[in-house]
This record gives C-alpha cells, sequence and structure tokens, in this order.
C-alpha cells in the first residue's frame, strides 16, 4: 500500500490506521470492542487507549458478497422459473439491501409459516420477486456460518471470545462500548440479535456480571470513513504520518515501525 502511495501516486505523506480504532473514534470512543461485519469478512476487534488488540482481533469469513450469493442460491431453489435478470447481482443486491432483515428466534420462525412476512419485490420489466423465509434466512449466516458450510463460531460467539482474550480487568469497559460498523450491520434487527446473543455468552460462561452495551449509530455503514475524516482533523495528525521523504530514505520496511 505504501510503495502505491508513494511510488505510483507521489503522494506527499501518508498515514495507516487500523479500521477498529477509526470505528470506535466515528462515536468519540477511543476504548472498547469494535464489531465490524463489511462486504467481505467479519472482524471483532477489543481497542483500548486507542490501541488495537492484535492477539484478541477474531475474524469471521462472512460477509455481505456471501450473503448475496446465499440468497441468490435460496431464490433460485424456491424459484427456479425465475428469469435470469431477476437473479443478476444488481437485482440481489437491491433485495438483500431492501427486504432482508435478521431473525430473533430463527428456529421458531423457520417453522412457523404464519412469521415470515412475505413481500413482493420489483426488479424491472415487469418482473417481481417473491420472498417469504428467505427474507430473514439471507443474513443468518452470520450468526450460524455452518448454513454456508463453514466449521466457525458465529458473530456472537466471536465478539465474545475476543473480549474473553483482554485482561480481566479490562472487559467490563469494552464491553460498555461495543461499536457496530459496517454495511452488513444494517439488517433491521442485527443490534437487537447480537445484544441478546451476546448477553447469553456471557451468562453461559460465567460472566454475568458483564452488560454489553451495543453502539449501533444509523450511519454504521460508513463509521470508518467518518472516523477517518475525524482523524485527519485532528492537529495531532500529521505528527503520526510518515512522509515522502522519510519513504525515500528508509523504504518500506519503515511503514511497520512508524504504524505498529
Amino acid at each position: 500500500m505504501a510503495e502505491l502511495l508513494f511510488e505510483a501516486l507521489a503522494v506527499p505523506a501518508c498515514l495507516m490506521a487500523n479500521s477498529s480504532l477509526l470505528a470506535l473514534c466515528s462515536t468519540g470512543a477511543l476504548s472498547g470492542l469494535a464489531v465490524e461485519a463489511g462486504a467481505g469478512v467479519c472482524h471483532a476487534t477489543p481497542v483500548y487507549a486507542g490501541h488495537s488488540w492484535h492477539k484478541a482481533t477474531l475474524r469471521l469469513d462472512v460477509g455481505g458478497s456471501a450473503l448475496s450469493r446465499y440468497l441468490r442460491e435460496l431464490l433460485a431453489a424456491a424459484h427456479p422459473d425465475l428469469p435470469v435478470r431477476a437473479l443478476s447481482r444488481k437485482a440481489i443486491t437491491q433485495l438483500k439491501k431492501r427486504c432482508c432483515y435478521v431473525s430473533q428466534d430463527f428456529e421458531g420462525d423457520l417453522h412457523d409459516p404464519g412469521r415470515h412476512h412475505p413481500v413482493s419485490f420489483p426488479v424491472g420489466s415487469g418482473c417481481s420477486v417473491h420472498l417469504s423465509h428467505e427474507r430473514f434466512r439471507c443474513p443468518e449466516p452470520i450468526f450460524q456460518p455452518t448454513l454456508l458450510g463453514q466449521d466457525e463460531s458465529g458473530l456472537a460467539a466471536l465478539t465474545f471470545q475476543a473480549l474473553q482474550k483482554m485482561p480481566s480487568t479490562l472487559r467490563a469497559r469494552l464491553a460498555n462500548t461495543v461499536v457496530l460498523a459496517g454495511g452488513s450491520t444494517l439488517f433491521p434487527g442485527f443490534p437487537e440479535r447480537l445484544h441478546l446473543e451476546l448477553e447469553a455468552q456471557c451468562r453461559r460462561h460465567g460472566y454475568p456480571a458483564l452488560q454489553p452495551r451495543l453502539v449501533a449509530t444509523p450511519e454504521r455503514g460508513t463509521a470508518v470513513w467518518t472516523g477517518g475524516s475525524m482523524v485527519a482533523s485532528l492537529h495531532s495528525f500529521q505528527r503520526g504520518w510518515m512522509t515522502q521523504a522519510m519513504y525515500q530514505e528508509c523504504g518500506c520496511r519503515l511503514v511497520h515501525e512508524v504504524f505498529n
């Protein structure tokens, strides 16, 4: 990245910051637990006093792109006669963003057709797509990756495990500021489900005193960008960056020294 910026784009200076820290900065916090769910992956990252704890950072290889593919498979299975244009990438993305939501009781909703809340969504050229249980099945792999054939813990369990890796003296403080970030956290019901499962994880593993408090702003889809703009506006910003002259003198190895 530094090579691209300095050699190809000839920028005068740059600063590389962890996305989890920027997500926290967007809410005005420097300590907390950043839970990011984006297009490619999800991360749970503890941050204390402005520093990310890499050894406690956990990753889930499920993101918005995987959910879109999953929704396409669900719709193709339910409606084999759907025209190809109805299942285009653009149409699937629109369906996912406008129609899908996170269930608070997945198994109960799945086995009770009266709780499916079906809708029809127009995708152009007089064609509509009918969605029923697909609406809440689409985002479920974030909480149950086994639905995609992945033998991993869901995001709530991952978040708790990240918290558990921190020193016991910091856990309560970090749990008090669990910041959601990324486009895949925007599903209706996502914050409520994560909070419900995170509390259950705390009780199940003997931490009933931990009371997670989620911070889910309406703008959390662009929280990292917002945090970046806030950091860049600080007077101390220039003291932390790496200049073109520094790069020319020391090369790429300096990136790890400056930003680690």
